[in-house]
């Protein structure tokens, strides 16, 4: 049987007296790459929030590879294996690529280097350019790679397509695709460009009113009209 690596029981989340999240399930097993999906604002960038612990939960359960997370810090949960690429990318503009990369190495490893680089080979390239000086799409690789040299067992991703042009997304599908393929890892990826992320995903849900309304394989939502309709208000092709 595939090993559970997050599993979210009941969760209860928001901000001040609004509560954004309202009773959220979700299981995510090894090796899975798990499309969320809505509406803007259904609760999506909330969920991995709350999962890494940048959003304190009301109620219910959240536990990781086995272990109840309340009460660790976010810090705690990257070390657990939980890698996080949050909207902004958050690298350091003042640093060189390279010099980003180090700063995510949980142990200092060339071969680690390495490896990133030939999953990212246009980092490889641009190693002693500045973060400030690259294209959006570069920097969104730079977090991600950032966040493989983690080690995570675990990867979060929230929008990475956002603000990119159609072929640097397309690209960067295909490097996630190849991560996956390559390490195992699973991913958990919120994003608006839901044909394009149904096309790399294994299975999606649909949140609403900060609870999963909807869940399939993702080929199976690519072809579910009436779901489309009805919770995201959009076709795919």
């Amino acid at each position: 049987m595939t090993q559970t690596m997050l599993q979210l029981e009941g969760v209860v989340a928001g901000y001040g007296p609004t509560t954004v999240l309202d009773g959220l399930a979700l299981q995510v097993r090894a090796g899975d790459r798990l499309a969320m999906v809505g509406r803007n604002g259904v609760g999506k960038t909330t969920a991995l929030r709350a999962i890494m612990g940048l959003v304190p939960i009301r109620a219910g359960r959240i536990t990781f590879d086995g272990r109840d997370l309340a009460g660790l810090a976010p810090h705690r949960r990257a070390d657990l294996g939980i890698g996080y690429v949050p909207q902004t990318r958050d690298i350091f503009p003042s640093l060189t690529v390279e010099e980003n990369l180090v700063s995510g190495l949980k142990r200092r490893s060339r071969a680690a280097l390495d490896e990133a680089y030939a999953l990212f080979p246009r980092l490889a390239e641009r190693r002693r350019n500045g973060g400030s000086q690259l294209s959006g799409g570069e920097q969104q690789m730079l977090s991600v790679a950032r966040a493989l040299l983690g080690q995570p067992k675990l990867l979060l991703l929230d929008e990475p397509l956002e603000g990119l042009a159609p072929l640097i997304r397309q690209e960067l599908l295909r490097v996630f695709r190849q991560m996956s393929e390559q390490t195992g890892i699973p991913v958990v990826v919120v994003e608006q460009q839901v044909d394009e992320v149904l096309a790399y995903a294994k299975r999606a849900v649909i949140l609403n009113h900060g609870t999963v309304v909807h869940e399939d394989s993702a080929a199976g939502l690519r072809q579910d009209q009436a779901a489309l309709d009805r919770w995201l208000g959009m076709a795919v092709h």
